[in-house]
């Protein structure tokens, strides 16, 4: 009996710590990744529930928590971020 060869799987995304945030031109918070990708990071019950995207201490607690990144594993560069103001905190 020969055994079952199972397929190599590639992974589908890497995962990497939050370094900080932003908002987007529509106000959604968007997650700054080590790597130099952005992710956003919506709260959008009942689909997503992020709660702890609507407080700057919620945000704040987060930073390090790893991401699943598609762009690291696509060789994507990395992404524009933006120069952050008072009201990106």
């Amino acid at each position: 009996m020969s055994a079952a060869i199972k397929p190599v799987e590639q992974a589908t995304t890497a995962e990497q710590p939050i370094s900080g945030y932003h908002r987007d031109d529509e106000g959604h918070w968007v997650a700054q990744l080590a790597c130099g990708h952005n992710q956003h990071v919506r709260h959008d019950p009942p689909l997503v529930h992020r709660e702890w995207v609507k407080s700057a201490a919620g945000r704040e607690s987060m930073i390090g928590f790893e991401f699943g990144c598609k762009k690291c594993v696509e060789g994507a560069p990395a992404d524009n971020r933006p120069i952050l103001t008072e009201n990106d905190q």
